[in-house]
């Protein structure tokens, strides 16, 4: 029973997850430390002294991992500084329901949104579903399926130091670059997937105090390449307000229909110039993923 916990552990220490085939199994790493706790319990009613304190000492570096994700850091966002409302959203596809969207940015209030796995039909479904009419401008660079859609006036170039969409908007006054993040996923080719990851990573030194970047990461906070990426001064809107764990894949998926969703591949991540104020996750028609709200204040 520790054997498996005990393994993938070793894995995250050393980082051997980044570009191996190792990245699926650490995306159940909050599910080995329940195995571990419950492991731990039944050694010591069976009185096997050491391994229950080798479990013991496992279950606390997994708590020391994972604790922190429910504990707020206390970050306040500063009297009156503005607001800024964003989410993300993958389209499965281009299959996820455009209606569905189009009333999540709407009920939301939204300011910009970003859609992952978006095929042109589906940008034109939401086209004639209204989302121009709240988020009239959109940022799509052609040959790419990810986009997104902001109600604020775009003000700058993309950066092509970033190696997806990205726009800069201007939130009262101070400027935020959105930062729509898609990487390969893991299964079909781990070290494409760290490419990408390691691409963003590499981009953010210099460009991400006010940043934000959201979208389907493919890679929970466990994941080396995302370690390394928050590493550079970005931050997890849901670890900072202590939301814990938010599994937000799969669901409704084709291949796995009767599957809640089980892992967090979903994030809204921020620079020092910004403070996470709300998030949540909210469930959309004909897509496998839960989209993400976040509200965050602008703080300088």
């Amino acid at each position: 029973m520790l054997l498996g916990p005990a393994a993938l552990a070793a894995v995250r220490v050393l980082g051997l997850d980044d570009g191996t085939i190792l990245a699926l199994p650490m995306a159940g790493l909050p599910y080995a430390a329940l195995l571990t706790l419950l492991s731990a319990a039944v050694l010591a009613v069976l009185r096997r002294r050491w391994l229950a304190v080798a479990a013991a000492a496992l279950v606390g570096l997994q708590l020391w991992w994972l604790v922190p994700r429910f504990v707020p850091d206390g970050a306040e966002a500063p009297a009156g500084a503005p607001r800024l409302r964003v989410a993300t959203s993958n389209a499965y596809l281009g299959n996820i329901s455009p209606q569905a969207l189009v009333d999540l940015v709407r009920a939301q209030h939204l300011d910009a949104l970003a859609v992952e796995e978006l095929s042109g039909s589906a940008a034109a479904a939401l086209d004639a579903a209204g989302i121009r009419e709240l988020l009239p401008h959109r940022e799509m660079p052609d040959g790419t399926d990810t986009a997104i859609y902001t109600r604020l006036p775009v003000t700058a170039a993309a950066d092509p130091a970033w190696p997806t969409t990205n726009v800069t908007v201007t939130v009262d006054g101070r400027p935020v670059q959105l930062v729509a993040v898609h990487t390969y996923y893991p299964l079909g080719d781990a070290a494409k997937w760290a490419a990408g990851m390691h691409a963003l990573r590499d981009a953010a030194p210099g460009r991400s105090r006010n940043a934000v970047l959201l979208g389907d990461f493919n890679a929970t906070l466990d994941h080396a390449p995302m370690r390394s990426l928050l590493a550079t001064g970005l931050a997890d809107a849901h670890a900072e307000l202590g939301a814990g764990l938010f599994p937000t894949w799969p669901e409704h998926n084709l291949d796995f229909p009767y599957l809640p969703p089980m892992i967090q591949i979903d994030h809204v991540l921020h620079g020092p110039a910004l403070v996470p104020v709300s998030i949540g996750e909210h469930t959309l028609a004909r897509t496998d993923h839960r989209a993400v709200v976040a509200e965050l204040a602008v703080r300088d």
